[in-house]
């Protein structure tokens, strides 16, 4: 048995279900090797790069001009080469010669999913490219696919061109319709001036999306427009960027981010020029979906190193395993790892076809896809941060060494809940969704449709209370001001996402270990601190953890 059924039970049995069986096989013995890899090179190159081998940033040559050259170690860069190689970004878009059919999101994110575990920091940068790719095979013109999208979906037959997209400003922040960086016309195209204040994947892109302001729009979100700029332009030259200063980040310390200056950038305008903004939202949902990803697979390598380490350690002569409070916290954790996993992969196939555009897709469909993607990245990314805590406690004071991987992660997991929209963020946009495209409703008979699966009495009739008493909340808050709707609206979120992970525990409860999973999943998001009298976790340790 391969390290990859030994650790991946749950993703294998998902994938089997989800893919076709020729793009299954394929991609079963792919990602073992790649599981392989993942754990035994590129998880010892991660540790090298987070303590020793950071980017650097070389401003100025011998001579004295601007280079702007962002230095990352040889390490890196094999991780990098060996993952695009693999197909993570190309193989969505393009035919695996080896099975004569397209890739799809699910399998890209399987593979992103067991990247994370090990190197959560690169993840960002597949996830740039994996964007400013959707964005050129979407609304780019043919001249613009023609010039680059065949080097960002490189898999080693041409060179790569990573990704990156350039949105924040120091102004702007989440408030995006602020943005001033300026785009003027020019014969053949624009030239872009001014600043972005927190750019990742600097001096390692080779083509990178940009919101930028025409001269003469409007201001807000409305007078923005999306442009693909090359880093360097024909002759090798840095195409009028500079490189500020790099970022000295708390944790995923792979990835170079920094400030950086336009300067008569060339770029290409993406579509039409009064949607750019509109684009560049697309683009960050599937970010989104990335930084979930991130999260479980983060959340997968915690619980590991826990379980592992509570089946080493010894104390007052026993196994630590063998205590019922930590059994407890491993059983919590497996349930709640598996859940998360389960229904990130049930997202994840409605965004494939969502985002495929190979079939027709109501706008109840594409709201619905906003909102899981809302609830589910918010959620996964707190939880990231739970099993690295968790992780450390677990393990002691060994926990805090940074001889063990267990500060990383936490350091690492911390960024997850800012990337791509804070909870605060994430929170308004399913305000948004309701007011707009009644995407409570939505949310309701989705739910309704599940529970028609489920058979478990109790958990029927605990569902259906907390229904009602979050359509109580949002009747309640209907008729009210803005300012008290976007109060409650983390409140909202919260309860939506409780019930949507605890119907979906059950409606994949097909066996005895999943209804078992099901039961303390349910118990630790709505009885956690109540009376557990028959010590669940214990009870039932061996039939989840065998």
């Amino acid at each position: 048995m391969s390290q990859l059924e030994q650790q991946e039970k749950v993703l294998l049995a998902i994938l089997q279900k989800k893919l076709s069986p020729a793009l299954y096989e394929w991609g079963k013995k792919e990602l073992e090797t790649f599981y392989e890899q993942c754990y035994n090179e590129f998880d010892e190159r991660a540790a090298y790069t987070d303590r020793e081998g950071q980017p650097r940033l070389t401003r100025y040559n011998k001579y004295g001009e601007e280079v702007s050259m962002v230095w990352v170690n040889e390490g890196y860069k094999k991780t990098v080469e060996s993952t695009y190689n693999t197909g993570i970004v190309g193989y969505i878009h393009k035919e695996i010669p080896a099975i004569g059919e397209k890739g799809n999101y699910l399998y890209s994110f399987a593979q992103g999913y067991l990247l994370s575990q090990v190197e959560t920091g690169f993840y960002c940068p597949v996830t740039l490219t994996m964007a400013v790719a959707y964005l050129l095979d979407h609304f780019g013109d043919e001249d613009l696919k023609a010039r680059f999208l065949p080097h960002v979906l490189s898999t080693g037959e041409i060179e790569l061109y990573e990704g990156a997209t350039f949105l924040t400003e120091r102004q702007g922040g989440s408030d995006v319709g602020a943005n001033l960086v300026k785009a003027v016309k020019e014969e053949g195209g624009y030239r872009l001036y001014g600043e972005k204040y927190f750019a990742s994947n600097v001096g390692q892109a080779g083509a990178a999306a940009v919101l930028a302001r025409i001269e003469g729009a409007p201001e807000g979100t409305k007078g923005l427009s999306l442009f693909i700029i090359p880093w360097r332009r024909e002759d090798g030259k840095i195409n009028g960027i500079t490189v500020r200063r790099l970022k000295d980040k708390l944790g995923v310390r792979a990835v170079p981010s920094g400030e950086i200056e336009f300067e008569g950038t060339e770029a290409y305008l993406v579509g039409e020029p009064s949607r750019g903004f509109y684009y560049m939202m697309e683009a960050l949902n599937l970010s989104r979906v990335c930084n979930t990803t991130a999260s479980v697979g983060m959340m997968k390598r915690a619980l590991k190193e826990g379980y592992d380490y509570v089946c080493h350690r010894e104390s007052f002569g026993k196994p630590l395993i063998d205590f019922p409070m930590v059994q407890e916290t491993i059983v919590q954790l497996q349930t709640r790892f598996e859940v998360q996993l389960s229904m990130m992969f049930e997202s994840i196939e409605l965004f494939d076809r969502v985002a495929g555009g190979d079939v027709e897709i109501s706008l109840d469909e594409i709201a619905l896809n906003r909102l899981y993607i809302a609830l589910i990245k918010a959620r996964t990314a707190q939880e990231a941060i739970s099993f690295s805590h968790e992780a450390i406690e677990l393990h002691g004071g060994n926990g805090y060494i940074e001889d063990f991987v267990t500060p990383r992660l936490l350091r690492d997991a911390q960024v997850l809940t800012v990337w791509e929209g804070t909870e605060n963020i994430l929170a308004l946009e399913v305000v948004r969704l309701i007011k707009k495209f009644s995407a409570d409703q939505l949310f309701f008979d989705d739910l309704n449709s599940r529970l028609a699966f489920i058979s478990d009495s109790r958990a029927l009739d605990e569902i259906s209370k907390k229904m009602n008493a979050l359509k109580f909340m949002l009747d309640s808050l209907a008729p009210l001001s803005e300012d008290y709707q976007t109060y409650h609206a983390r409140k909202i979120a919260r309860r939506m996402t409780d019930l949507l992970m605890v119907v979906h525990a059950y409606e994949r409860a097909e066996r005895e270990r999943e209804l078992a999973v099901a039961d303390i999943f349910r118990m630790y998001i709505w009885e956690k601190d109540e009376f557990d009298q028959a010590m669940m976790c214990v009870e039932r340790f061996g039939l989840i953890m065998g």
